[in-house]
């Protein structure tokens, strides 16, 4: 017997990949192809680059996996996000575990924690003292903790729904630098104030009468890590007054925000006393965070 034969149902591995790259440009994905590589590396236990070699080797896929990932394909032509199917995001050198009800990371944070970790690396102490308000999934105190091992973090988040996928990072990172608090961003950590370096936040800051325009966004990231009121701000200006009292003098603070609101932003910072209010735009060249010295 030929035990090298497909088994019944098997089929070419490159036709359904391709069949799930017509699906969802069909759909409107923004980068198909490579969605549908890494849904088969999810179903396959392969990364990318493994994918593409079983291509070019002619390898076939059996019905079984060819069916998940036919389920997969269809969801994600829902425009459910592929974070979700998956299971993880990556986030600079980390792969954070995600799903419903947790803020899925995106690329342009990973610029604006690398302003914090400037910051936090310029500090003059021994063990300079970081905090993340409203942290998430934990991308950024995680990035923090692992890429300035010699300071001390700390990651607040209080959302019920966000917060077992914090602790869930936070434990299969395992930095024994950071800790997690379960706490309102504005009342947190009132042990430390005085004493930090650099505060960092992604807080929510979408407008209430502004729809996100991916589907991805709007259909499934939680209303609670978007919305931020009427203007946007309503937790930047919670977060400016609880920084200023956290900091040390010379502390800075970091803030993602959205590409217009770097004036109203810089007028609420000055209001409450900052000083060297500056803005960053990110790889798209949008104005996407601010920095402030206490």
């Amino acid at each position: 017997m030929d035990t090298t034969s497909p088994a019944p149902g098997d089929r070419m591995l490159r036709g359904v990949r391709d069949d799930a790259v017509a699906r969802l440009a069909a759909a409107g994905v923004p980068d198909p192809e490579v969605d549908a590589d890494l849904l088969v590396g999810h179903v396959l236990g392969l990364s990318r680059g493994g994918v593409q070699a079983k291509l070019v080797m002619g390898a076939e896929i059996g019905a079984t996996d060819a069916a998940t990932l036919g389920r997969l394909v269809e969801r994600r032509a829902h425009r459910e996000p592929l974070q979700h199917l998956t299971g993880r995001a990556a986030f600079r050198s980390l792969d954070l575990a995600v799903g419903p009800g947790v803020f899925v990371p995106r690329p342009e944070t990973e610029e604006v924690a690398q302003l914090a970790i400037d910051s936090l690396r310029a500090a003059a102490e021994p063990e300079p003292i970081a905090v993340d308000l409203g942290s998430g999934s934990g991308a950024i105190a995680l990035a923090l903790a692992t890429e300035v091992p010699y300071a001390r973090v700390w990651a607040v988040e209080n959302s019920p729904e966000a917060f077992p996928w914090t602790r869930r990072n936070v434990d299969e990172v395992a930095a024994p630098n950071l800790e997690l608090v379960f706490a309102d961003l504005a009342t947190a950590l009132p042990e430390l104030d005085g004493l930090v370096a650099v505060v960092v936040s992604n807080p929510p800051y979408v407008p209430l009468a502004e729809m996100p325009a991916d589907p991805e966004v709007r259909m499934y990231d939680p209303e609670r890590a978007l919305y931020g009121g009427v203007d946007g701000l309503d937790v930047v200006r919670v977060l400016s007054r609880r920084a200023l009292a956290l900091l040390r003098p010379g502390g800075a603070l970091v803030i993602e925000h959205g590409e217009r609101q770097s004036t109203e932003i810089s007028e609420l910072l000055a209001a409450d006393g900052w000083r060297a209010i500056s803005h960053h735009r990110d790889l798209t060249t949008r104005d996407r965070a601010t920095t402030a010295v206490r």
